[in-house]
């Protein structure tokens, strides 16, 4: 068998595909934030972030964040962490 093996970026179509400047509808995103054009913040505003306590938690999955089994036990004692705490018993485990 004597067929000659080309590397892939020596062919035709990768050239064509490289010399190809016009933008795919695809990925276009509309001129929104993204990656490539972030929002940048304007001097001395502060941002938004999100974080685990922002929704309502159950002592059940506050158990089961922390790595322990949702037992009757464990799960009093996060319902304690929660009622005490708030949303900084959740920060400690889910920031």
């Amino acid at each position: 068998m004597t067929d000659e093996i080309h590397p892939l970026e020596e062919t035709e179509e990768v050239a064509d595909a490289v010399e190809d400047d016009v933008a795919v509808d695809a990925f276009i995103t509309g001129g929104g934030t993204d990656r490539d054009t972030p929002d940048f913040l304007q001097p001395g505003e502060e941002p938004h972030l999100r974080t685990g306590a922002d929704q309502p938690w159950d002592p059940e999955d506050l158990a089961v964040a922390e790595g322990r089994d949702p037992t009757p036990e464990n799960v009093e004692r996060a319902r304690k962490e929660l009622e005490e705490d708030g949303p900084a018993a959740i920060e400690r485990t889910v920031p």
